[in-house]
């Protein structure tokens, strides 16, 4: 007979797999239970067995939790573990602590440890050189009060459970030693650069004028043309005036000249493949994430030092700041890297993640597991974590790495945490429909945005429409395809709200990002590049600025992947995540070869941000104010009715010249046009719009 041990999956219901035929020797009408006091008055009785030899046993009572708890069958003892139970609303009515303060809490005079393990037997604290052992308190809580200035100390915690010691650091640490190896004790003054107490983040007066830029730290320094000291550094995004050797700014103040209002930070959360003592062997976009409150060390300048990656982290983002930049991070809280080397699988083991009801784990992500965010302890370190950047790091955003995965109350409770602050936190997210187990109405996806007011959603339609199916690269879109999807541009600039035009992506033009490339798949230069092999160099740089003019101007909120503005590359990569420098980083001498197709990305910014009617919130102003242009297909245009000026856009997907009928007669100025330089008046009712042309005139009212 083999058995590890009995499981209790349910309130009242434990299985024994014998793995095989049951032993007739078992008495399985002598069923007893016993703990470390003696027999417990429980009553077993048995089930069917089934073709496996698991045993089935329903008891009368509940067996406690976090006790080492053993069942008698006759002569034989067997250990009962916990298991499926840690997945039953019982267990969250009476093991879960939501208004627990997790962590360390660190006083010059002494600090608290305090950890969630309710399925523990015990828990031990491993600090520098000493062992202490933890109380356990209601709930599951382990806690234990060391008197003492222990800022700088290393720590981990021992975790019995399931019959098992493991070592495991704190999911609630702070600070860390180099490549995650132990948690950290820090004063958390002692990280604030100077002046960090009194900057504040950039006034905001409403979300629907943001203009975000995606970028990856590493990325964006690293490259040796980019005159920037600390490469592939926090701090090296924190330094201002940096430029190339021809004198062309790159960086922060090249972002800053651009006029984007937010920049989107790939995760900068501890995260694994990257060995920060010798960063530049490894590369990774940062979406295996380890510790979530924690700055990952690679792109600190001295990851031994243990304040370094805070101080320097919190440096970048005040020099964002500084030039009216905000920081949103991207927080990837749908699934963590290996399951079984996690911290939460470690302390309560097959409570964090998805399971079907057969036991078998929810793959959703496709990475291996799904975080079970609509669980309470999930869903409380999710917000405690968000809270934690809000408070300490001064961001202002988040971008929910396959939100979707995650559950709409989670979603709901992170906005209203945000809406705490002063000034307005961007909350954005992928909304895709993913096979994880969990009831659709209750995804954070897209087609659930009616309940998720305040959150905003990637919008696939809006890139697909654009450039062709992302999921196939010989695909085509408006702007590559010749005019194709036409019938869809007005639902696309219209902030894909409004019901009249077509498919609905979202509830409200307040909730549709809008975009045609991300650090995802093929960067648009590359996909063009397949999609539209038989073309010309020039025709595939308009049909690329194109693309980027449709997202700058359309309504709702644009989103830029860093260097679209000068066709970037990735050498054909479609999935760069570990692909190393090369491939990657901002090549910052093309930025200076494609300076041109910059200033007019510039432009169409300056554009957007000065006149209100680029960015409307309400489905009524855009009804009002907005109307769709009777053009000769495939031209597709759309005008703005300002409140002392009106605007008229048109796109050319083709190589033929077209004549134009303009909106009405009068005095109209072209102000901007990747196709002619500087401002060109027009008077009369007609005009020509060039092969490959994206311009937008001007008129104003007397």
């Amino acid at each position: 007979m083999k058995t590890h041990a009995a499981w209790l999956d349910d309130v009242h219901l434990i299985k024994v797999n014998f793995e095989g035929l049951l032993p007739s020797a078992i008495d399985t009408n002598d069923i007893k239970f016993k703990n470390n006091s003696g027999e417990i008055a429980i009553h077993g009785q048995l089930g069917e067995e089934s073709d496996d030899g698991t045993l089935s046993i329903v008891i009368d009572k509940d067996l406690p939790l976090g006790e080492e708890i053993e069942l008698m069958l006759g002569s034989i003892t067997i250990p009962v573990y916990p298991r499926g139970v840690v997945r039953t609303q019982w267990f969250e009515e009476h093991y879960t602590a939501k208004d627990a303060a997790l962590g360390i809490h660190y006083e010059p005079t002494g600090t608290l440890f305090t950890i969630w393990a309710p399925t523990a037997t015990k828990v031990m604290l491993f600090l520098n050189n000493n062992k202490f052992s933890l109380n356990r308190q209601k709930y599951g809580i382990w806690n234990m009060f060391l008197e003492g200035d222990w800022h700088g100390a290393k720590y981990e915690y021992e975790i019995t459970v399931n019959g098992r010691v493991n070592r495991v650091i704190d999911p609630y640490t702070k600070a860390l030693l180099p490549n995650s190896e132990k948690g950290v004790i820090i004063n958390p003054s002692s990280t604030n650069p100077p002046g960090w107490e009194q900057h504040r983040r950039p006034t905001v007066n409403n979300l629907q004028d943001s203009i975000i830029y995606e970028l990856h730290v590493r990325d964006a320094t690293v490259s040796e043309s980019s005159g920037i000291v600390h490469k592939g550094k926090f701090i090296g995004l924190a330094e201002k005036g940096t430029v190339t050797s021809s004198g062309y700014s790159t960086g922060l103040s090249y972002m800053k000249e651009l006029g984007v209002t937010h920049v989107q930070l790939l995760p900068i959360n501890d995260f694994a493949r990257v060995d920060e003592l010798n960063p530049e062997n490894h590369y990774n976009w940062g979406y295996d994430p380890l510790f979530y409150q924690v700055p990952e060390g690679s792109y600190s300048t001295n990851p031994e030092d243990r304040l370094s990656r805070m101080m320097e982290c919190k440096q970048m983002i005040q020099a964002l700041h500084e030039q009216d930049i905000s920081v949103i991070l991207d927080v990837v809280f749908n699934h963590v890297f290996i399951i079984e080397e996690s911290a939460f699988e470690k302390i309560v083991p097959g409570y964090y993640f998805r399971y079907y009801e057969d036991g078998t784990l929810s793959n959703g992500t496709g990475v291996g597991n799904d975080v079970a965010t609509e669980r309470i302890m999930v869903r409380k370190f999710i917000l405690d974590t968000v809270d934690y950047w809000l408070k300490e790091y001064k961001v202002d955003g988040f971008r929910f790495d396959l939100m979707g995965v995650m559950d709409v109350k989670t979603m709901k409770k992170i906005n209203e945490r945000c809406l705490k602050e002063e000034v307005p936190i961007m909350l954005l997210g992928e909304g895709w429909d993913l096979p994880t187990a969990l009831h659709h109405e209750q995804k954070a996806t897209s087609f659930q945005s009616h309940q998720l007011k305040g959150i905003r959603f990637f919008n696939d339609y809006f890139r697909d429409s654009i450039k062709g199916n992302n999921f196939d690269v010989y695909d085509q879109g408006f702007v590559n395809g010749k005019g194709r999807f036409i019938e869809r541009l007005p639902q696309l600039v219209t902030g894909s709200a409004l019901e009249e035009y077509g498919h609905v992506v979202v509830s409200d033009v307040t909730q549709t990002v809008n975009y045609v490339e991300c650090h995802d798949n093929h960067t648009l230069w590359d996909r063009l590049i397949k999609s539209n092999e038989t073309e010309g160099e020039e025709d595939r740089k308009k049909m690329h600025q194109l693309a980027t003019g449709i997202t700058i101007l359309s309504q709702g909120v644009p989103f830029l992947h860093a260097g679209q503005e000068w066709f970037r590359t990735k050498h054909g990569d479609e999935n760069s995540y570990i692909s190393g420098d090369y491939i990657n980083q901002l090549d910052w001498k093309q930025r200076e070869q494609e300076n041109k197709s910059i200033q007019f990305v510039k432009k169409l910014i300056a554009l957007r941000k000065k006149y209100d009617v680029f960015r409307l919130v309400s489905k009524d102003e855009i009804r009002r104010r907005l109307h769709i242009l009777v053009t000769p297909a495939p031209i597709f245009g759309w005008t703005l009715f300002g409140d002392r000026e009106d605007f008229a856009i048109y796109v050319n997907p083709t190589k033929r010249r077209f004549q134009l009928q303009l909106p009405s007669t009068g005095k109209w100025s072209i102000i901007v046009s990747n196709a002619r330089e500087g401002d060109t008046e027009i008077s009369g009712e007609w005009m020509f719009i060039n092969p490959y042309e994206f311009t937008v005139l001007k008129k104003s009212r007397n």
